[in-house]
């Protein structure tokens, strides 16, 4: 992308449907403080669940809506209506939305106030297959794509996510902008190994092999795959880092497998570089992935991965170059992947270091912030029209 026009203090709203821990609330955060002092950067958000935490970076200023994931018609007319007055009240000359829920209850407030902001949307995965049963699948499809066509741009986190979109009939391909994560990776580069601080407390020996995930507990991040494939790992320990709504089922779950002894549920934790580094494999078997944060981090901590071949998953992991691929829902392939890595470990340090090259090449949060910026600065530059806007 050329470099469009900076605007200097140009008012940008962004909405997104909560700032829970994970990659919208991260790159928000990145993109409201760095796009500053070029734009002035509001974030709308609702609350996130206690289970799930909350990131909001010093500095960010959020205002509070009633946003909620599920569909709830009461609840969502009155954040249409505070989102309106929001942006009545604060005139952005763009909206920029995040997630399903913010997407459409913000683009509808910016399309019914004058003057009309520009509507910028991105998607950082989707939930149009593999979350919702086929009635609910259907409707909230044709919605996307309704909101798609009153969208100025529609930005995707990798190629994957773009393509699945455009064959579905979400937007045309001429109005997404491919726009990979960026991350502060320095803290995981950084990060030491001591193979002693995550082992005590895991309550496991030095000698023991650690396998971990990191992610929110919820259905699409399928960890029933993986206590499964964890049955055909005998010896092996999984530290689990995150918490969410499936927590308490799935302890129950480990239970009935018989494998809770060899389970450990951490929780959110502080140290999170220092702990992953310490790992021996980083694992992911979601059903659907955007752009996999954690992956990305372990790797940047120069640990071996093994993750589901999904969504733009791909996109950051290279079968047999920087990591190992398996198809989802299969058991018995996610334990031959993690047994390969922890016999191998020649290999896995080959992976490993291949895969951090990569990712410190392409998930460069400066990067991110100055493409945003030349994006918004482009869409800011010419009316409804193309024509371009005279600035002063």
């Amino acid at each position: 992308m050329t470099q469009g026009p900076v605007i200097e203090g140009e008012p940008v709203l962004h909405l997104v449907t909560r700032m829970n821990i994970g990659g919208p609330a991260r790159i928000i955060n990145a993109l409201a403080s760095g796009l500053t002092p070029a734009f002035n950067v509001t974030v709308g958000a609702g609350h996130a669940p206690a289970e799930e935490g909350e990131l909001i970076a010093d500095g960010v200023a959020v205002a509070r809506l009633p946003l909620v994931r599920p569909i709830r018609p009461l609840i969502d007319a009155r954040a249409f209506a505070m989102t309106r007055r929001l942006l009545a009240r604060s005139q952005p000359r763009l909206v920029h939305t995040h997630m399903a829920k913010a997407g459409m209850v913000g683009r509808l407030a910016a399309l019914s106030v004058r003057p009309r902001p520009r509507i910028v949307h991105t998607y950082h995965g989707h939930v149009l297959q593999g979350y919702f049963g086929r009635a609910q699948q259907r409707t909230f499809l044709e919605i996307e794509r309704a909101l798609a066509r009153v969208s100025d741009a529609l930005i995707a986190v990798s190629p994957e996510i773009r393509d699945e979109l455009v064959d579905l009939g979400v937007g045309r391909a001429s109005q997404y902008h491919v726009i990979p994560v960026g991350l502060d990776l320095a803290p995981f580069v950084s990060a030491k190994a001591t193979r002693h601080a995550l082992r005590s407390r895991l309550c496991v020996g030095a000698r023991t092999p650690v396998i971990a995930v990191v992610g929110r507990l919820v259905p699409i991040k399928d960890h029933e795959t993986l206590f499964l494939a964890l049955r055909e790992l005998p010896g092996v320990h999984l530290a689990i880092i995150g918490d969410g709504e499936l927590r308490t089922r799935l302890e129950g779950r480990a239970m009935a497998l018989g494998i809770a002894d060899r389970i450990t549920f951490l929780g959110w934790i502080t140290d999170l570089p220092d702990v992953v580094a310490e790992a021996d494999v980083v694992v992911l078997a979601s059903r659907n992935e955007g752009t996999p944060l954690a992956v990305i981090e372990a790797m940047a901590a120069g640990r071996p991965v093994v993750a589901t071949d999904v969504g733009g998953i791909p996109h950051v992991v290279q079968h047999g170059e920087s990591g190992l691929l398996c198809p989802p829902g299969h058991p018995g392939d996610l334990a031959t992947a993690i047994r390969r890595l922890l016999d191998a470990p020649e290999l896995g340090h080959q992976l490993a270091s291949e895969g951090q090259r990569r990712v410190l090449q392409r998930f460069d949060v400066q990067r991110m912030v100055a493409v945003h910026q030349s994006l918004y600065g482009d869409l800011l530059a010419h009316d409804f029209s193309g024509r371009r806007r005279v600035l002063r």
